[in-house]
């Protein structure tokens, strides 16, 4: 069964820092592009944060630039999120997904396989 799940989430305050895990079972990441998106409550999904199959290209939503780093290490099997100078407009489910050779960024409509999200909380 292909899955991946997320893991990393919790409650943090303002200012604080925290790293989402990706972890795919019944599939090897080396060839998928990832994405990860958040949800908050009343919004839609939004794009957080992608990288390339290789790891060679990454970009990020202009909301966390220069706060969120993505990265991955395929041998084990694993994307990252690290998280720094976190806000309370970061509070979402955060959901990562993985994409074939279609994926050239963070659309929605481009990711085939979806985790069940993590939640991400950060208050004072």
């Amino acid at each position: 069964q292909l899955q991946l799940v997320e893991s990393g989430g919790g409650l943090v305050q303002p200012g604080g820092s925290l790293r989402l895990s990706c972890a795919a079972s019944g599939f090897t990441l080396d060839y998928y592009a990832i994405g990860w998106f958040r949800q908050a409550p009343g919004k839609e999904r939004e794009g957080v944060s992608y990288i390339s199959s290789s790891g060679g290209s990454t970009n990020y939503a202009d909301s966390v630039k220069g706060r969120f780093t993505i990265s991955r290490d395929n041998t084990k099997n694993t994307v990252y999120l690290q998280m720094n100078s976190l806000k309370s407009e970061d509070t979402a489910v955060y959901y990562c997904a993985a994409g074939g050779a279609v994926v050239t960024g963070l659309d929605t409509n481009e990711y085939e396989y979806w985790g069940q999200g993590t939640q991400v909380t950060v208050s004072s």
